[in-house]
């Protein structure tokens, strides 16, 4: 290296900053041989040798950064912030992370694909099962068996697990909205018998 701070490559043999030079510790002047991109093109030559798939660089704005799940360049107020990662961004932009998320959450919870719940809204119409008026957005199941019942409004499904998912609750409430109130009768302190 020069004293003007600059170096030349072994492989392309051109005169360059030093900044065009990757750390190398073990070599005298700290630096690797070859510059950013000879080492990068020899990467590439190598990984295709091997039958491997290597993605082409692509020119971002400062400030933008490649989504390699939706192709598209963001600004980084679409990322969320990853402080390990080379960059301080997430591999993945917001908008690709909360579909993964939403598939993940179903899959886990659910043992259900987007596309069979989309096939339950389809039958139901797009409507929940119970209040017939409101969109079906939310999976409800069986809290002991896991097993899935259908996809209900916010409401309704929060309605059934407000009544502990128990069908004699649920007449009770019927019965009570009815105008029949089901009034307990007093046997003993404390105690008291429901009406059959």
């Amino acid at each position: 290296m020069s004293d003007s701070g600059m170096k030349r490559c072994s492989a392309c043999q051109e005169l360059l900053a030093a900044s065009a030079f990757a750390a190398n510790r073990a070599r005298p002047d700290g630096l690797q041989a070859n510059c950013r991109e000879c080492a990068a093109e020899y990467y590439r030559r190598r990984q295709e040798a091997r039958g491997k798939t290597v993605r082409a660089k692509v020119d971002v704005p400062e400030g933008h950064k490649l989504c390699r799940t939706c192709g598209e360049i963001k600004s980084h107020s679409e990322w969320h912030r990853n402080a390990t990662a080379s960059d301080g961004l997430s591999t993945r932009c917001k908008a690709c992370r909360a579909i993964q998320s939403r598939q993940g959450h179903l899959k886990r919870h659910y043992n259900l694909t987007e596309v069979e719940r989309d096939e339950m809204v389809a039958s139901q119409m797009g409507i929940c099962v119970i209040c017939l008026n409101a969109p079906a957005v939310h999976v409800d199941h069986c809290h002991e068996t896991g097993r899935v019942r259908g996809v209900l409004c916010f409401n309704c499904n929060s309605a059934i697990g407000k009544l502990g998912d128990d069908p004699d609750t649920v007449r009770r409430a019927t019965a009570y909205l009815e105008g029949n109130v089901w009034k307990p009768t007093l046997v003993a302190p404390g105690v008291y018998q429901l009406p059959s």
